[in-house]
């Protein structure tokens, strides 16, 4: 029985699997086929913070699979009463097949899947957004073939979704060259064991040279909206423009995990423009988590 709560819980061989298997998966929905894979099974899906894309995805790949997926927030549950994560799990797992969480501290979901007995997703925490990169990851390889030894260039915040880009950078053997602000750096600890593949650079400009793949990110995510106009000046100079765009490979794709705000972090232009393939990469949250899902609910049970 395993679970996935960060990038790291898989080796560089399931993960290159699990995205194969979400390619297959895209040409079967785009055939209008779907593998009634797991008839009768159970997917909770725990939302603390609000969400478009991975509500979706989730629920409509656990529904493309053949069985059934159920929304549960604080305010319809009695998580919302306080009731302990531990608890909650032992309880789940009593029910259900698999629980995936999109919440606020990492401890939580690490506590969470410590008490349970069926596999864990981390849809998003404070820390890591590993099922991002399964999206991106699946979509750098349908349009470019394999990212090792390919050159990304992070622009912007270290945030979650880039300590996870950091894990998958040392996973899968691509060099990482992130451009943030002073006060916004990625987290020390995750930056640490991913060695010699991250860099941290002084310019987004010096980030993008030559790179293969460009990726951006909001300049406040969720939970630090009262930290706008800070932000809005720290990082002035981290928007992701068509000149900025022009100092990349000519092949090279740009990435951004949405919602956008364009003006701010990436110009419309850019966003819209033939480089982009946020669209795919949006999309590709479905396949690659149904293929994360046929790989933890075929495992073992514990």
């Amino acid at each position: 029985m395993r679970h996935f709560l960060s990038v790291t819980d898989l080796s560089s061989d399931e993960f290159r699997a699990i995205i194969k298997r979400g390619s297959e998966f895209r040409k079967q929905f785009e055939a209008g086929e779907t593998e009634a894979l797991f008839p009768r099974k159970t997917l909770a899906m725990i939302f603390e913070k609000s969400s478009t894309r991975t509500r979706v995805s989730f629920e409509a790949g656990m529904t493309q699979l053949g069985g059934h997926a159920l929304y549960l927030s604080p305010s319809d549950t009695q998580l919302g009463r306080g009731e302990p994560m531990e608890d909650t799990a032992r309880v789940l797992s009593q029910m259900v097949d698999a629980v995936m969480i999109r919440t606020f501290s990492h401890d939580s979901i690490k506590n969470f899947a410590n008490a349970s007995s069926i596999p864990v997703i981390n849809g998003l925490t404070d820390l890591f957004h590993p099922c991002q990169l399964l999206a991106d990851m699946q979509t750098y390889f349908d349009y470019r073939g394999d990212i090792q030894g390919k050159t990304v260039a992070w622009i912007g915040d270290g945030n979650n979704v880039c300590n996870s880009f950091i894990n998958t950078a040392k996973l899968l053997d691509f060099q990482l060259r992130i451009a943030s602000p002073t006060g916004y750096l990625p987290e020390p600890g995750v930056l640490k064991k991913a060695g010699d593949n991250v860099a941290l650079v002084s310019s987004p400009d010096e980030a993008v040279d030559a790179a293969d793949l460009v990726v951006t990110d909001v300049w406040s995510s969720m939970g630090q909206e009262s930290e706008n106009n800070k932000r809005t000046v720290a990082f002035a100079d981290y928007c992701v423009n068509k000149e900025r765009m022009a100092l990349a490979k000519k092949d090279a794709l740009f990435m951004h995990c949405l919602p956008a705000h364009r003006g701010e972090e990436v110009d419309a232009d850019v966003l819209e423009g033939k480089q982009s393939v946020v669209w795919d990469e949006a999309g590709n949250r479905l396949h690659a988590q149904k293929a994360l899902l046929e790989f933890l609910l075929n495992q073992p049970k514990a």
